[in-house]
């Protein structure tokens, strides 16, 4: 039974431009949350009660294992949009977005504040693709020959994006 009031999710296409965005926004996060585990964030950990210190390190280490899981999926994305990959292979279940760990909000509220913003980050992030992921199945459409052959020529020609 379908109420009334229930508004179906609106579909949404994975397009270049989209992968692009989302990419874009993966890899500034992962230089923003090197940048600050490894440098800032040190020196803030120190300062930190030892139970908060653990929790913090399994923080950052999950903010990095959402990221890479974002990005070894966008990059099977951009693989099935050039042909590389058939869209049939792509949406294999070893292909979609792995599994990330949810963060502790008891633990998280004990961290430093550009912490927690990195952590809020890397879960908003994974939650956006996590829901385009789980919209696209085997009924997805087929990708067009013409682009196909156009991912093709990009990459034999050198001029694919990594």
């Amino acid at each position: 039974m379908h109420d009334s009031n229930e508004q179906p999710e609106p579909e949404v296409r994975i397009t270049p431009r989209l992968v692009d965005s989302f990419y874009t926004e993966a890899m500034l996060l992962a230089d923003e949350a090197r940048s600050y585990f490894d440098d800032i964030g040190r020196d803030e950990r120190a300062s930190l009660e030892p139970f908060a210190r653990v929790g913090f390190a399994c923080e950052s280490l999950k903010v990095t294992t959402r990221i890479m899981h974002i990005v070894a999926w966008l990059l099977t994305q951009r693989a099935i949009e050039s042909g590389e990959i058939p869209l049939r292979e792509g949406r294999r279940p070893e292909r979609r977005l792995g599994h990330a760990q949810e963060s502790d909000r008891a633990v998280i509220v004990q961290l430093p504040e550009a912490a927690q913003r990195l952590i809020n980050s890397s879960v908003d992030l994974y939650a956006r693709v996590k829901r385009i992921d789980e919209g696209h199945t085997d009924s997805e459409i087929a990708q067009s020959p013409a682009r196909a052959l156009m991912g093709r020529l990009e990459r034999g020609l050198g001029g694919g994006q990594a």
